[in-house]
């Protein structure tokens, strides 16, 4: 059976001397009181915690507005000025220097007719407002995936520590059988070095299994900026087939339509071929309404009273008809026109990515779930040919080494067999991804597969 359910493990490995350490708890073993975390309070602290995930939101914040920032170029443009001056004058009308303060004020409002690059840059913002929602989507799918495989990383690790402890504990049996019958003449030496060279090398790979488990849980931890919680483990009878055939099919088809990375590419290059009329508009007449009103008022600190004072209003319209701009705008338009092509190319890129990805993913559900079949039955083969050399070894028609040879194969294959159902349902989370389909629901309703 899988061992997803827990076995105890020693806190230190044996010496070679045979010395028993002192048992520590099963492997994400909770307190007291407490349920462990399944897979759904993980993603809910990591959306509330993961830096790149808030990065992305801020990110998308942040794009949101360039939508209002291209729109004011097209909406009234109102400027007031105000001055005052000291002002000295000198003439040869009159005598000495003619000292007076002014003052002045006014308004113009300008309200933009036609102008085709300003409507060019509103409906590259327009896209590019969608283009964030998509990037932000895709940052929420990425986090949906970096969480689903840090947690059955973690549960992975666990198996693996777990299937170390019970070989490693399986061989302490053997090496002290081996020394018994050594010291009753009725095993040679060579057994009893053979079953301690394995448990030496049971002991490295416990601890190797041991360190693993810890780095992956400081992998998910940086997503969560909390220590990890013990977490729910996936049932030894838990089914791994999530998707269908005919849900797998229609999900490699759509990819190269629904990937998020085929969408950002799409409004890629939208936004760029709008950036070729925006620039291509360099040559284009505009047409503005300006209106202004002014006020201006000097006054003479001599005798000579008020200079002047002066009101004026006016309101019209503005053509403008660039003529030659020293060929940028003509350079800007073929490096633009280059860049079009490029976001195509990026495009056509994408589609097909999106199609490998999908493929891939339904490869990996495929064989995953075959092989976690095979596996079922090749760990209880290897539960009864163990049993079986064990009994051989009793009467005498196999040796020592033999057992040792079925221990090894055991624990591979328990090892083997954990390592492919978590990869069968990462698979299927990948393939969803592929497709632009995974959701928090699919995480969510993994739930039910772990238990406390």
């Amino acid at each position: 059976m899988l061992l997803a359910c827990g076995v105890a493990l020693p806190a230190m490995a044996q010496a070679p001397g045979g010395a028993t350490p002192a048992a520590a708890p099963p492997a994400g073993a909770t307190a007291a009181g407490s349920a462990p975390t399944r897979l759904g309070g993980i993603l809910d602290l990591a959306l509330a915690a993961d830096a790149q995930y808030a990065a992305a939101r801020a990110a998308a914040t942040a794009g949101r507005e360039k939508l209002p920032q291209a729109q004011s170029a097209l909406r009234p443009n109102v400027n007031a000025v105000m001055g005052a001056r000291r002002n000295t004058d000198y003439s040869t009308s009159y005598s000495g220097a003619l000292r007076y303060d002014s003052q002045s004020a006014g308004i113009t409002l300008t309200q933009p007719v036609f102008r085709v690059a300003e409507s060019a840059a509103v409906e590259q913002a327009e896209l590019h407002t969608q283009l964030v929602e998509r990037q932000l989507a895709l940052a929420q799918q990425d986090l949906l995936l970096r969480v689903a495989r840090g947690y059955f990383d973690v549960l992975l690790a666990q198996d693996e520590l777990a299937a170390a402890g019970a070989h490693r504990e399986a061989l302490v049996q053997q090496l002290a059988q081996s020394r018994r019958a050594l010291e009753v003449g009725t095993a040679p030496v060579t057994d009893l070095n053979e079953a301690q060279a394995r448990h030496d090398l049971a002991v490295a790979q416990e601890i190797a299994a041991r360190n693993e488990l810890e780095s992956r849980k400081r992998a998910l931890e940086k997503s969560i900026a909390r220590p990890l919680p013990a977490l729910g483990r996936l049932g030894a009878a838990a089914p791994v087939d999530l998707l269908a055939q005919p849900e797998q099919e229609g999900l490699v088809e759509s990819a190269p339509r629904s990937a998020h990375p085929v969408a950002i590419a799409q409004l890629g290059a939208q936004i760029a071929g709008l950036e070729v009329k925006r620039q291509e508009a360099g040559h284009a007449p505009t047409l503005d309404l300006v209106a202004s009103a002014r006020a201006d008022k000097g006054v003479n600190t001599s005798t000579l009273g008020v200079l002047n004072d002066t009101r004026q209003a006016s309101v019209g319209f503005e053509f403008t008809l660039p003529v030659y701009k020293g060929g940028g705008v003509s350079a800007r338009a073929r490096e633009a026109i280059a860049e079009q092509q490029r976001a195509q190319d990026e495009l056509t890129n994408a589609e097909r990515q999106a199609l490998l990805d999908a493929r891939q993913a339904q490869l990996g559900v495929v064989s995953g779930s075959a092989l976690t079949q095979a596996l079922r039955q090749a760990l209880a083969s290897g539960e009864t040919q163990l049993r079986s050399t064990q009994r051989g070894l009793q009467v005498g028609v196999r040796n020592r080494v033999d057992v040792l040879n079925a221990e090894q194969q055991l624990f591979v294959t328990r090892k083997d067999l954990a390592a492919a159902r978590y990869r069968t349902l990462v698979s299927a989370l990948q393939l969803k991804a592929a497709a632009g389909a995974l959701t928090e629901a699919d995480l969510r309703g993994l739930d039910a597969l772990l238990t406390d």
